[in-house]
Order: structure tokens, then C-alpha cells, then sequence
């Protein structure tokens, strides 16, 4: 499976055209991803019919800013269309913000989540692997490291192996030369931002890219 970050709707069309399998839809890649609004939402899920994730973040980093601003935010995606997301947070020692995350998901019952690469920042990912599958979620987006997938095979290794009503999705500096020995591994998810925008994130989407990756995949 191939996810691909997508910004807008014409980067949906892209990704589609290209082959992709799902779309990970955010703004401000300059905090690395932030909340859509509910107008951008409704103008994707019109422009594709691939399953489309929605991140809840309100601020750069792993904590979260608002708790009733995100609480609302999910209720108005959702209003808009989006029955899938992408969250995660973590306390101040580094370990999985239960709590936190339990109070987003409250306006999230019935939908599908991913976990993201809160995982990978967590005092111990390999421990939080567990705690997250406990919420609820059916994915976790993971390098395996704060510094990216070349860091963190060993680790993304091991979580390939505990695989089971939860999948792992491969991302955060993945290189094509790495996704075959990751499927050795028995990982089978795989997401992508950068590698499928050559001129950069204020650049288009490449469908010929992700027409690579997806064949790759």
C-alpha cells in the first residue's frame, strides 16, 4: 500500500493519477503537517475517491496546543466529509499522551486512525507500539527514528514483526532502495511526501513519481 501527502486537490488528482492507494492530506508542511480546513477537506474529497487521512494537529511538535480547539476541529472535518485520520501525541517525559489522545478520539468513534510518527519521538517506540495499538488505531506511520528511516531499520524491523490488527506504514525519509528489504521484513505500507515532489514542497505533485513508487511498492 502507498500513501502519499497530499496539500490540496490537485495533488489528490496527481496521486490517483499516479497510482497511489491512500492520501495523508495536511497544510503547512513547514510545521510538518498541520490541520486542513474543513473547505480544503471538502474540495479533495471531491477531486478523488481514494481514502483520504486527515491530520489533527493544531501545532509543530507532539504536544498538543488545544485540546478543545482539536476536539472541534474533528467535529467540523468530520462534518465535512472526512471519516479517517492522523494523530498522536506525546507528554512532556516523551512517553504516548494517553489522555490527550483519548480526548481527540472521543470525536472520532466509528473512524479509522493512524497513529503518526509521534512513535518514532517517544522515549521508547518499540513500548509505545503497544500503547497505541490499545487506542484504537489500525495504522502507525513510523521511521523507526527521529532521523528518519536509514536510522531506524532495526527498529522498524521488530515492529514489522509485531504486526497484527495493527499495520505499520513505513515513512519519514524512505528511499526506493529501501522498501525492498523493508518488505522482506514484512512491512507492507509505505508513505511518501518529498520523494514524489522533485521541485519541492511548493513544487507540484508528480504523478510519474508516485506511478514509480506505486509500481515499486
Amino acid at each position: 500500500m502507498l500513501e502519499v501527502i497530499a496539500l490540496d486537490a490537485a495533488d489528490a488528482v496527481a496521486a490517483q493519477a499516479g497510482g497511489a492507494h491512500r492520501l495523508e492530506l495536511v497544510t503547512d508542511m513547514a510545521a510538518d503537517g498541520l490541520t486542513p480546513s474543513p473547505d480544503l477537506v471538502r474540495a479533495v474529497l471531491a477531486a478523488t475517491d481514494l481514502p483520504v487521512r486527515v491530520m489533527l494537529r493544531d501545532a509543530p511538535g507532539f504536544a498538543p496546543g488545544s485540546l478543545d480547539g482539536l476536539r472541534r476541529d474533528a467535529a467540523a472535518l468530520r462534518e465535512a466529509g472526512a471519516t479517517e485520520f492522523v494523530l498522536g501525541f506525546l507528554d512532556s517525559a516523551g512517553r504516548v499522551d494517553q489522555d490527550a489522545c483519548r480526548a481527540v478520539l472521543a470525536e472520532l468513534d466509528g473512524c479509522r486512525w493512524t497513529f503518526h510518527r509521534a512513535l518514532d519521538h517517544s522515549a521508547d517506540p518499540e513500548a509505545a507500539w503497544g500503547v497505541v495499538a490499545g487506542l484504537g488505531c489500525d495504522t502507525v506511520l513510523a521511521s523507526g527514528s527521529p532521523r528518519g528511516v536509514a536510522d531506524g531499520v532495526a527498529v522498524l524491523e521488530r515492529l514489522a514483526a509485531r504486526q497484527d490488527e495493527v499495520a505499520l506504514l513505513v515513512g519519514g525519509g524512505l528511499r526506493q532502495d529501501q522498501v525492498a528489504p523493508l518488505k522482506a521484513a514484512g512491512a507492507s505500507g509505505f508513505h511518501v511526501g518529498s520523494a514524489v515532489r522533485p521541485g519541492g514542497w511548493n513544487a507540484p505533485l508528480s504523478a510519474d513519481a508516485v506511478r514509480t513508487w506505486a509500481n515499486l511498492v
